[in-house]
C-alpha cells in the first residue's frame, strides 16, 4: 500500500456527527511520560487554582464527595469554553468511541433491529461466530447469558454490550424461531468481525462506477483501491464518488483517498496553529485515477475529512463537487491519555484547502447553536435556493485554473442540488422521519422470508421483485395505524419514491447496503444530476462551471 508525501508531520483531525464530535485520532501524549518529560508541566498542575478548589472541597466540604468526578466536571467545563470538539472522553467510553474506525471489532457478528421491543436478526455477517453457530436472520434474540432482554425496554445500545466482548469469550443467546415452540439455545464464541467503510460498489452504466464511502477507517484506502480496480475490471472510465452523510474519519486516510486522484506535487491539505507551524501533505504520482471525469457528492452531513477530499477535488479542478454545502469542520484535535485511563482531545490547529480556505465554520455562539446550523440553513432557505446563499467577497479564492470559490464555513459544490420542500412532497417526509417506511419494509419481509428466499442475488431480486399496487394500499393503511393520516394527493405525487424506496430497504434487508443503493438512487436527484454530468463532461468539467453562491 502507498503512502501520500508528507512534509511534515500531520494531527489527525476529529471528524464530527451532526450530534458530537468523535475524535479519530493518533497522534497520543501519555500523561506520565509528559509529566517526567516536563517537569513544569507537573508542578504547573500540582499548583493550579482548580487543583487547589479541588483539593479543599476533598478535605472541608459538608459531605462526601467523589474526587474523581468533580475532576471530570472541571475538564469538562473548561473544555466547554474552547470550541466545539475539544473534549473529554472517560475511561469506560473510550473504546466504544474508536472502535467504530478501526476496522474491526470484537463480537458475534449480526446485524440486528430492535422491532416491538424484539432484538431481531437482520443478517448474520458472513463466515462471523453467529453464522457459524447456526443464527439466522429473522430471528429473535430473547435472552442473552440468561438475562431476559426482550419486552424490557432495551436501547440497541444495551443489547450491543451484551454480545460484545474479547476474542474467544462465548455468550449464550436463547432464540425464538417461527416454527419452534421453545426457544433454541445457542452458545457463541466471539471473534473479530471485519467492518466496511464502503458502503456500496457497482457500476452505474456502461462506463461509469459509483462508490458509496461512508467513513474514513483504517482500511477505507485499501477498500476503496479494491473497488476502483473491481470497477476498472467492469469498464468504468467516468467515477462517482458518494461522500453524503460522512462524517469523516482519519485524516491520513483521507490524504491517502485523494492522493488516487490528483497528479504528482498537488497540495491536499494543509494544517496551522497558533502553537503549530504549517504542515502540508502533497499528492504522489502513484494516483489510480488521476485523470478520468470525477464527481463528488457531499451535502450538510459531509464533514472533516470528507470535506478535505472534496475541497481538494475542487481547489485542484481534478473533478466537480455536486449537492449541498459540506458541515464547515475544519479543527484538528490531538490526543492526551490521562493515567486512569480517559483522554482529553485538545484543538490545536486547523485545516486549509489548497487554496487557502480554512473550512470551519464559526462557532462564537456555543456547541448548541453550531450543531444546530444545518436547521439554520433549512429556515434560510439554503437547503432550497442557491441564491439564498451569501458569502462575503473577503472569503473568495481562486482554484487552479482562476474558478471562483469561497471559505467561511464548509465546502460550497460547484452544481447546487436542492432538498424538496415541496407540499405535495408531505406524505411521503412524514412516512420517512418516523419510520413508517423501514418498520413496513421490515415486517413484510418478516412474514414473506420463505418467498423471498427465491431470490438468490441482487440483480434476480431487482429484475423479479416488484412492490405491488396491493402492497402500496396495505401501506397506506399500516401508515393509518401508526399515526400518518391518509393524503390522496401526496401519496400520488410520491408513490414512485415509496415503492422504491420500500424495494430498497426490503433489499437491503434481504442483502446488504450494495442492494439498497442500487435501487434507491433512481429515485436521487444527485445521482441522477451526476449521471448527466459525466454522460456530457466536456461540458460540464470543472473549467466550465461558474460559482453557485452569491456574493455579499
Amino acid at each position: 500500500m502507498k503512502n501520500s508525501r508528507i512534509v511534515t508531520y500531520i494531527p489527525v483531525i476529529v471528524a464530527i456527527s451532526i450530534i458530537a464530535g468523535i475524535f479519530l485520532g493518533a497522534r497520543i501524549i501519555n500523561s506520565s511520560l509528559l509529566n517526567q518529560q516536563n517537569p513544569s508541566f507537573l508542578k504547573a498542575v500540582r499548583n493550579d487554582k482548580v487543583s487547589d478548589v479541588i483539593q479543599y472541597i476533598q478535605r472541608d466540604y459538608v459531605d462526601l464527595v467523589d474526587q474523581g468526578r468533580l475532576e471530570k466536571d472541571a475538564i469538562i467545563g473548561m473544555l466547554d469554553k474552547l470550541d466545539p470538539h475539544s473534549q473529554y472522553i472517560a475511561a469506560e467510553e473510550f473504546n466504544e468511541v474508536n472502535e467504530p474506525l478501526l476496522g474491526a471489532f470484537e463480537g458475534i457478528g449480526i446485524q440486528f433491529r430492535m422491532e416491538k421491543d424484539s432484538c431481531t436478526v437482520i443478517q448474520t455477517i458472513p463466515g462471523g461466530p453467529s453464522e457459524k453457530a447456526g443464527i439466522l436472520a429473522g430471528d429473535r434474540i430473547v435472552t442473552i447469558n440468561d438475562s431476559l432482554v426482550a419486552r424490557q425496554k432495551l436501547a440497541d445500545r444495551d443489547i450491543m454490550k451484551m454480545l460484545k466482548g474479547e476474542k474467544g469469550t462465548k455468550v449464550r443467546v436463547g432464540v425464538y424461531r417461527r416454527g419452534n415452540q421453545a426457544l433454541i439455545p445457542f452458545t457463541i464464541t466471539r471473534n473479530v468481525i471485519p467492518t466496511f467503510s464502503i458502503d456500496a460498489t457497482f457500476m452505474a452504466d456502461s462506463e461509469t462506477g459509483y462508490i458509496k464511502l461512508g467513513k474514513f477507517s483504517t482500511t477505507s484506502h485499501q477498500e476503496l483501491l479494491t473497488s476502483i480496480e473491481s470497477l476498472r475490471g467492469a469498464g468504468m472510465k467516468k467515477l462517482i464518488i458518494d461522500l453524503r452523510g460522512n462524517s469523516g474519519g482519519y485524516l491520513q486516510t483521507a490524504i491517502k483517498i485523494a492522493d488516487e486522484f490528483l497528479d504528482d506535487q498537488k497540495l491536499i491539505v494543509y494544517t496551522e496553529g497558533m502553537n503549530r507551524p504549517r504542515q502540508m501533505a502533497y499528492a504522489t504520482s502513484k494516483g489510480i485515477f488521476q485523470t478520468d471525469p470525477l464527481v463528488v457528492l457531499v451535502d450538510e452531513g459531509s464533514a472533516s475529512a470528507s470535506e478535505i477530499i472534496a475541497g481538494a477535488i475542487q481547489d485542484n479542478d481534478r473533478g466537480l463537487v455536486l449537492g449541498r454545502r459540506s458541515f464547515g469542520k475544519g479543527l484538528v484535535q490531538e490526543q492526551l491519555n490521562l493515567r486512569d485511563g480517559s483522554a482529553i482531545r485538545l484543538t490545536i490547529a486547523r485545516y486549509y484547502t489548497p487554496a487557502g480556505r480554512s473550512i470551519q465554520k464559526p462557532y462564537n455562539n456555543g456547541s448548541q447553536d453550531y450543531y444546530s446550523e444545518s436547521y439554520h440553513r433549512l429556515e434560510t432557505g439554503e437547503l432550497e435556493h442557491a441564491d439564498s446563499i451569501h458569502f462575503n467577497d473577503s472569503l473568495k479564492y481562486q482554484t487552479l485554473s482562476g474558478r471562483t470559490v469561497y471559505g467561511g464555513g464548509g465546502i460550497m459544490p460547484d452544481i447546487f442540488i436542492p432538498i424538496e420542500r415541496d407540499d405535495k412532497m408531505s406524505y411521503f417526509n412524514e412516512v420517512a422521519n418516523k419510520g413508517i417506511l423501514f418498520r413496513y419494509a421490515f415486517e413484510y419481509l418478516d412474514d414473506h422470508r420463505q418467498a423471498l428466499g427465491r431470490f438468490t442475488s441482487i440483480e434476480s431480486f431487482i429484475t423479479g421483485f416488484n412492490i405491488t399496487e396491493s402492497m402500496l394500499r396495505d401501506f397506506v393503511l399500516f401508515a393509518e395505524r401508526n399515526g400518518v393520516k391518509p393524503n390522496a394527493d401526496g401519496f400520488q405525487y410520491s408513490r414512485v419514491r415509496i415503492g422504491e424506496f420500500l424495494k430498497a430497504l426490503i433489499a437491503r434487508n434481504l442483502f446488504d447496503e450494495k442492494a439498497f443503493y442500487k435501487i434507491f438512487l433512481k429515485t436521487d436527484n444527485a445521482y441522477l444530476k451526476a449521471l448527466e454530468v459525466l454522460s456530457n463532461w466536456s461540458r460540464h468539467s470543472p473549467s466550465r462551471v461558474e460559482p453557485t453562491v452569491i456574493p455579499q
